[in-house]
C-alpha cells in the first residue's frame, strides 16, 4: 500500500523540494489547531511520552490514538489524511537497566504502537543502557542489531495494509532541545552517514526481515540545527551541503531534528537540501504560551485582582512544587530560574498545563476574556503582530482565536517550507 510518505520521497527523488512538518506534542491547543483543513498531517508521540507503561502524559498508545482521531474527527479531517508516527522508539525510557530487560520493554512498546495504527516509526537505539560500558561509544554495529530488533518487533505485528515505513539514525538531538549552551554542533559526516546505512540494512538482511528495509523511508542527521534554553543555531545550508548530495545517491530522505524557531527561509532550505520531515514541537507550545501571557496580561488590566486568574502565578506554583521537569535543563540563581520558568525556548513549562490548578486557572482565564470583543487598544499593546489581522477582520477579536492564530502562525512556516519550491 502507498503512504504519504513515499509519495514525498518520490517527489523528492524528482527533483522537487517537497517535505512533510512532523507535529510532536499531545497539547490539546496545538492539536486543534494542526488537525484543521484537508492537508494531511503527521502527528507523532514520543518514547517517553506515550508508552505501553502510560509515559509522562499518562497515555498509551492505543489513548494517544483515541485522543488524536478525536479531535481530527472534531475538526473534520478526513481519517485519510491523518498519519501517526512514533518518536524515539526505543529504551530511552529505560535506559538505567540493563540491555535484555530495556530491550524487552522497547519491544513491547513498539509492538503496542504498531498494533494501533502507528504508521511511522523512528527506531532509536542510540542510548547506551545501564550495563554497556560507560566509558565507550556505542559502535554502530550494535545500534544497528538492536535497531533491527526493534523493526523485527514492529514487523511481527504488521498488517499489509498498514505496514509501517521506518527511519532510522543513531545521531539524534536529544528531544526537547539541548540542555546546556551550544555555541554549534558537529553536522553528521557523509561517512557516518553512510555507516549508518550500510551496518543497518546488514543488521535487517541478519534479522531476516528485508522486506522492511524496503520500507526504510529516511535517516535521521544533524544537519546542524539546535534550540535550547537560551539560543537558537540556525540551519546553514553550505556547512550540509555534502549530505544534501548523499541523499541523492540513496533512496532515501533525511528526517531533521530540533527545527524548532528556524527562521522559515530555514526551513526552506532544509526542505530543499532533502530534510524532508521537519520536526517541530516545543515552539508550537511556546506559540500557546505566548498567546496565554498576553491574554492574562490583559485580564489584569480588565478585571480586579479578586476576579483574575493568576494563571502565570498558577503556573509558576505547579513548577516550583515539581521541579522534575526542568530543573536538569534550566541553571542559574533564583531570579535567572524563575525567567526561565516562564520564557525559555525550551518550554520546559510544556509539560504543566495539564495540572488540574492550571487547567482550572486557564478555563477562568478564557471566560473572563470570553463575554466581549478584547479592546484594540490592549491587542494593540500587547500582540501588535495580531492586531494588524484583528482590524482588517481576518482574526476574531476573541480570546480563543487569538490562541489559535499564534499557533498557526508557527505552522504557516512549515506549510510554506514544505511546498514545491517556486510553487
Amino acid at each position: 500500500m502507498s503512504h504519504l510518505l513515499d509519495e514525498i520521497v518520490l517527489a523528492q527523488k524528482q527533483g522537487q523540494a517537497r517535505g512533510i512538518p512532523s507535529i510532536c506534542s499531545a497539547h490539546p491547543w496545538v492539536l486543534k489547531t494542526a488537525l484543521r483543513g484537508e492537508i494531511p498531517i503527521l502527528v507523532e508521540a514520543t518514547c517517553n511520552q506515550v508508552n505501553q507503561l502510560g509515559g509522562y502524559t499518562g497515555m498509551t498508545p492505543a489513548d494517544f490514538v483515541r485522543f488524536v482521531q478525536g479531535i481530527a474527527a472534531e475538526n473534520g479531517l478526513p481519517p485519510e489524511r491523518l498519519i501517526l508516527g512514533g518518536d524515539h522508539l526505543g529504551p530511552s525510557p529505560w535506559q538505567d537497566c540493563p540491555m535484555e530487560h530495556a530491550m524487552q520493554q522497547a519491544f513491547e512498546m513498539v509492538q503496542a504502537y504498531v498494533k494501533v495504527g502507528f504508521t511511522k516509526l523512528h527506531l532509536d537505539a542510540s542510548m547506551k543502557l545501564g550495563d554497556d560500558d560507560a566509558s565507550r561509544p556505542l559502535d554502530y554495529e550494535l545500534v544497528a542489531r538492536r535497531t533491527a530488533f526493534l523493526a523485527k518487533a514492529a514487523e511481527a505485528v504488521t498488517e499489509p495494509a498498514t505496514a509501517p515505513r521506518y527511519i532510522i539514525g543513531s545521531e539524534v538531538p536529544l528531544p526537547g532541545g539541548a540542555i546546556i549552551h551550544e555555541q554549534g554542533v558537529s553536522v553528521t559526516t557523509v561517512e557516518s552517514a553512510r555507516r549508518t546505512v550500510e551496518t543497518t540494512q546488514a543488521a535487517f538482511v541478519e534479522a531476516g526481515i528485508e522486506a522492511a528495509w524496503e520500507r526504510v523511508t529516511a535517516v535521521v542527521v544533524q544537519p546542524g540545527v539546535e534550540f535550547g534554553d537560551d539560543f537558537i543555531l540556525d540551519y546553514k545550508p553550505e556547512a550540509a551541503r555534502g549530505l544534501a548530495h548523499f541523499s541523492e545517491t540513496t533512496p532515501f530522505v533525511f528526517e531533521a531534528h530540533s527545527t524548532d524557531y528556524q527562521r522559515r527561509e530555514n526551513l526552506r532550505s532544509l526542505v530543499r537540501d532533502h530534510f524532508a520531515i521537519l520536526k517541530v514541537g516545543p515552539a508550537l507550545t511556546f506559540a500557546f504560551r505566548e498567546a496565554v501571557f498576553a491574554l492574562a496580561m490583559m485580564e489584569d488590566e480588565l478585571f480586579p485582582v479578586d476576579e483574575r486568574s493568576h494563571l502565570v502565578e498558577t503556573l509558576d506554583r505547579s513548577m516550583q512544587r515539581e521541579p522534575d521537569h526542568w530543573k536538569k535543563h534550566y541553571h542559574g540563581n533564583e531570579p535567572e530560574l524563575a525567567f526561565a520558568r516562564k520564557y525559555s525556548l525550551s518550554d520546559r513549562i510544556r509539560y504543566y498545563w495539564h495540572d488540574p490548578n492550571v487547567q482550572a486557572a486557564l478555563r477562568k482565564l478564557m471566560a473572563n476574556l470570553a463575554g466581549a470583543p478584547l479592546p484594540l487598544s490592549l491587542i494593540s499593546q500587547y500582540l501588535p503582530d495580531i492586531y494588524p489581522g484583528i482590524r482588517s477582520g481576518v482574526i476574531a477579536a476573541s480570546a480563543s482565536q487569538i490562541v489559535h492564530h499564534r499557533i498557526r502562525s508557527v505552522l504557516d512556516d512549515y506549510s510554506f517550507a514544505c511546498g514545491e519550491i517556486g510553487k
